[in-house]
């Protein structure tokens, strides 16, 4: 039983994986562009919450409502002014633009914060949770965690399908140039869409933070990593295979925690690898542009 409650576990936390990938597939999935400050916006959108929670009072709930919307405009805008420049200059400038971002972030969070943990309370949710069966018992919060993960993941891909910008931005992905052709604003379109990753990214940030019970400036460095194996693991651009990259993610972490409490991330980078090794293109090889 010990087993199978880990493997529920592992399913769950998935979940959070499958969230912090989905910005990251997006931005690769469309832009073509490698966002190595990913961890670091999810990191700002969990400050953002905890502000709202200890200086306004507001649930966190609400906090996402502020958090969102916030991290969504600053991707537009980061999108139009600096990595559009640099998508003109080549293939390496968007990533070091992000590189350069990654590391400003962590260091203008500790002068404004120092490195004190920021706390993101729950209240009962942290620690309530339902019983399965006998010996397996599923948490409140993971359970919440891994339905927004799928209905993001379900809307987000309506969206792509669906929607008029959506329909621009599976285009841009796949021609730029001949969108501009019929008069569509490339630049918008790429703008937009990095938008959704930021504003992706922040919910995921907060959720992390919910999972942690605070936030500090360097959580982003784990964070990108997990996100980054999922996404790879699942499948590059492909928007369900973040949710069954960050499944295999999770359960080869919680499974090898049985084992040692020093295995997961081991184990989880092992999985990581053998996935590059024998399957490169990852679980499911759809792209988030067809």
């Amino acid at each position: 039983m010990v087993v199978v409650n880990a493997l529920v576990q592992g399913i769950l936390l998935g979940g959070v994986f499958a969230m912090a990938a989905l910005g990251l597939s997006i931005a690769f999935g469309i832009l073509r562009v490698v966002n190595l400050a990913h961890g670091e916006i999810m990191t700002v959108g969990a400050y953002i919450a905890a502000i709202a929670l200890s200086r306004f009072g507001v649930s966190v709930w609400v906090s996402l409502l502020v958090a969102v919307p916030l991290l969504g405009l600053a991707g537009y805008w980061v999108q139009r002014a600096m990595l559009q420049r640099a998508l003109r200059i080549g293939e390496l400038a968007p990533l070091l633009v992000t590189f350069g971002i990654a590391i400003i972030i962590p260091n203008v969070l500790i002068e404004l914060f120092t490195t004190n943990k920021q706390a993101i309370p729950t209240g009962g949710l942290a620690v309530s949770s339902i019983s399965l069966v006998e010996g397996v018992n599923v948490g409140v919060l993971p359970l919440i965690t891994m339905a927004v993960a799928v209905a993001l993941i379900a809307a987000t891909q309506l969206y792509l399908s669906k929607t008029r910008n959506g329909r621009y931005m599976r285009a841009a992905a796949d021609d730029w140039e001949t969108l501009r052709l019929m008069g569509v604003d490339h630049r918008r379109v790429y703008a937009l869409a990095m938008a959704m990753a930021f504003g992706i990214a922040a919910l995921a940030g907060v959720f992390f933070g919910m999972r942690q019970g605070g936030v500090t400036p360097y959580d982003g460095q784990l964070a990108v990593l997990f996100a980054f194996e999922a996404v790879i693991i699942g499948g590059l651009g492909s928007l369900w295979g973040t949710l069954a990259g960050g499944i295999v993610l999770g359960v080869s972490q919680t499974l090898a925690g049985v084992v040692s409490p020093e295995l997961p991330l081991l184990v989880g980078n092992l999985v990581f690898l053998a996935v590059l090794m024998f399957r490169p293109t990852g679980i499911v090889q759809s792209k988030v542009a067809v």
